[in-house]
């Protein structure tokens, strides 16, 4: 079910910012089996799909970190980043797809408004050098005008700053620029940026977001797509 918790008008924006993990994409095993070799590499026991899967969200050296048990050994941590990172660069498309949909969804949304194109950007804290491969190798990436990762500014979300440069490297008013993500820091980025938020529930942090109170919140792919008539 759609929900609005303001009222507006997503057909009426020009800029769409899109999360990448869990609203775009289903990554979560190719990440729970990366960190798993990881733990185990490390001589740590392997965690809970869902444990992992509640880790994610804030870039690779936080999700390691938080799997280690908030580990104060910098070395170890380190370390363990490295590897992490290099079995999910050799294993990021194992399990990895797109929702059922999304093509579609980006295809509408990028289509004409008002005789102009929708500017569509990914944001994600995710490192740029994995999120280009996955949206090309999943056959997404040509839906997009740029793709931000997690290293690509000096801060990442929930920090404005990837969000504003967006806004303006597109000239695009805050009023006419939504966010799209599954997660709290989705919707912090964009209330950050004084932009629209849309949060889907079907990603991996369902309970956390409704907390956040994004402006609007889906529940499917199909929802989503009904947003952005072309």
């Amino acid at each position: 079910m759609i929900e609005f918790n303001r009222p507006f008008d997503p057909g009426k924006m020009k800029l769409l910012i899109f999360d990448l993990d869990g609203t775009l994409i289903d990554s979560r095993q190719d990440l729970i089996n990366s960190m798993n070799a990881t733990l185990s590499h490390f001589g740590r026991p392997e965690l809970s799909p869902e444990v992992i899967t509640a880790y994610v969200g804030d870039g690779p050296p936080l999700l390691v970190r938080r799997a280690f048990g908030d580990s104060t050994d910098e070395r170890l941590l380190r370390e363990a980043t490295e590897f992490f990172l290099a079995s999910y660069r050799v294993h990021r498309l194992d399990n990895t797809c797109a929702f059922p949909g999304v093509a579609e969804i980006l295809d509408a949304a990028k289509g004409p408004h008002d005789g102009t194109k929708r500017h569509l950007t990914v944001l994600s804290n995710k490192p740029r050098a994995f999120a280009v491969p996955i949206l090309e190798g999943l056959g997404l990436l040509r839906y997009f005008d740029s793709v931000y990762g997690g290293n690509s500014f000096p801060k990442q979300k929930p920090d404005p700053l990837g969000a504003k440069t967006i806004l303006k490297e597109t000239g695009t008013p805050p009023e006419l620029g939504l966010i799209v993500g599954d997660s709290p820091n989705d919707v912090l980025t964009g209330r950050n940026a004084s932009m629209w938020t849309c949060g889907v529930t079907y990603g991996f942090a369902p309970s956390t977001l409704r907390l956040a109170k994004p402006d609007l919140l889906v529940d499917t792919t199909s929802e989503l797509m009904s947003l952005f008539p072309s």
